[in-house]
């Protein structure tokens, strides 16, 4: 019984003194955000770390070791109740102007909350590390400065051009083409043109709409002396981004900025409802899987669109098709009898399935990472913001087909379902893009927690790029360049003055020998 006393408590003390004490600051009111922060906060949360929140989005049960400590009030609700008119009235500015502002600045005002200045203050314990989205929302970040803590960063697409130089990432614009473009990896002239333009242009769009406001923000609730949103960004010590190779194409890549694309395919909180199972199970023919991600109501799209959606879809038959559609009352009659619908879907579990054939989706990034990982092929309908590039890109690898919204008919969308339907290639290629895109040497909630532990344990700066000391021109080794052109202007200016010279010297010998010459 002593023996049980002493070994007990050192056993509790053992199970706990390796966890770090995390804080994640996600105000940003997008759902599709947040899916991956909580998955990565709970993988944290699992290898022992104690996780505090801050986001919109509270869990709806208690999990170990995660805590919501500020739940944000939401001024927009988006979840399954954004119709196509307020898409296209929300997403009708320039992306670069949404982020900054929408993302950025308006986010930036929870700095006057009470609770968020409070976390600025000491703790006991203390936090170890503050994680925030970089996004539009790079404010927050002054968080960790107060605290006196490492900063990491979580990008839920491929870098934002504005993103890059926080840890001198190289942008690489000959063949790495900016996620607000729909471009891909092999660009002509004139795309590479286009990508340096409009990269350079959003970059320092973004700046001028963030900075000033920003600023302003920080040192009206933090202090005058506090720094700049621009040098709270270059303290971030890591970024943990979703992208992969796989994906995203070969990119040169400094230690700062670490993939963990599909840090989000867990399907550990689905509950997948009997009826839906038993009609997936009962789907001998398979079934074509489509939603358009967790904020558009399908059944608010032009009653054109619909007509051609029940049209085709109805012609697939016996094949089913499986919709997300969270207010069916507002749905068109006649609805084809092989659609089952639902307000909500358990996604993985669906994507897993083995009657599963296609998925027809938006070209969200979390949802065809999913797709992906489950080697599912997809037909794309993007809609708004990195949608498009991220289906060009799927199209590019033979796993999708693209269609427009402004332009889609029957004729095209039965085209491009019996494709999907009956070309081999795409399942096969889905198949073998799955398998590259999951096989890694750590799986990404594992190497997420390496290196944030990694950040906690060796310093803030232990990651930190030689070029972040370094202004562009001296990257780009202009001064380099412009001092050997200089060099080489010497150079050729001392031959040709010395060439010159001889030559003039042996002139005058000439001249001097004929001049004897004749008067000899």
């Amino acid at each position: 019984m002593r023996v049980l006393l002493v070994i007990f408590p050192l056993l509790i003390y053992l199970s706990t003194c390796h966890g770090y004490r995390i804080l994640g600051l996600f105000p940003f009111q997008g759902k599709s955000h947040f899916v991956m922060f909580e998955h990565l906060m709970k993988g944290l949360a699992k290898k022992g770390h104690q996780i505090d929140v801050v986001s919109k989005f509270p869990l709806k049960k208690p999990y170990p070791n995660y805590t919501d400590i500020v739940t944000l009030p939401t001024t927009l609700r988006l979840v399954n109740n954004m119709s196509f008119e307020l898409m296209q009235q929300l997403l009708s500015s320039n992306p670069t102007y949404a982020v900054a502002t929408v993302g950025g600045n308006e986010l930036c005002e929870f700095l006057g909350n009470p609770e968020i200045k409070e976390l600025a203050k000491p703790k006991n314990p203390p936090y170890d590390a503050v994680l925030i989205e970089v996004f539009g929302a790079q404010c927050f970040g002054v968080i960790a400065h107060m605290l006196k803590v490492p900063l990491i960063g979580i990008s839920t697409t491929a870098l934002y051009p504005w993103l890059f130089d926080m840890i001198a990432q190289p942008e690489s614009l000959a063949i790495t083409p900016s996620n607000l473009l729909s471009l891909t990896e092999s660009m002509n002239f004139w795309q590479r043109l286009q990508n340096i333009v409009f990269t350079t242009y959003d970059k320092w769009y973004f700046n001028y709409l963030t900075t000033r406001e920003q600023d302003r923000m920080i040192r009206e609730h933090f202090g005058p002396d506090m720094p700049s949103v621009r040098e709270l960004e270059k303290k971030v010590s890591l970024v943990l981004i979703n992208s992969h190779i796989t994906l995203n194409g070969i990119q040169p890549k400094t230690a700062a900025a670490v993939d963990v694309g599909g840090i989000h395919v867990q399907d550990e909180d689905e509950t997948l409802q009997p009826e839906l199972e038993k009609w997936m199970n009962d789907s001998k023919d398979g079934f074509i899987y489509f939603t358009f991600g967790s904020m558009m109501m399908i059944e608010t799209f032009p009653r054109k669109f619909l007509t051609v959606l029940y049209a085709s879809l109805g012609k697939i038959a016996p094949v089913r098709v499986i919709m997300k559609i969270p207010k069916p009352e507002k749905l068109p009659a006649a609805l084809p009898e092989n659609i089952y619908i639902s307000p909500w879907m358990p996604q993985i579990k669906v994507l897993k399935h083995p009657n599963i054939k296609a998925f027809i989706t938006h070209g969200g990034l979390m949802g065809t990472q999913e797709s992906i990982a489950c080697g599912v092929p997809m037909i794309g309908i993007p809609l708004f913001a990195d949608q498009f590039t991220n289906i060009d890109r799927y199209v590019a690898r033979n796993i999708a087909l693209r269609l427009d919204i402004d332009t889609i008919t029957e004729e095209s969308f039965d085209a491009a379902l019996n494709a999907i339907l009956r070309d081999p290639l795409y399942r096969e290629t889905a198949r073998k893009l799955s398998q590259r895109f999951l096989d890694r040497p750590l799986n990404a909630i594992d190497t997420a927690n390496y290196w944030i532990e990694y950040i906690i344990r060796y310093g803030e700066d232990s990651l930190r790029s030689p070029a972040m000391d370094l202004t562009w021109w001296q990257i780009s080794l202009i001064d380099v360049i412009g001092f050997l052109l200089f060099c080489t202007a010497i150079v050729v200016a001392i031959v040709v003055f010395t060439v010159r010279f001889v030559k003039e010297m042996l002139n005058e010998n000439h001249k001097s020998l004929s001049y004897s010459k004749k008067i000899n």
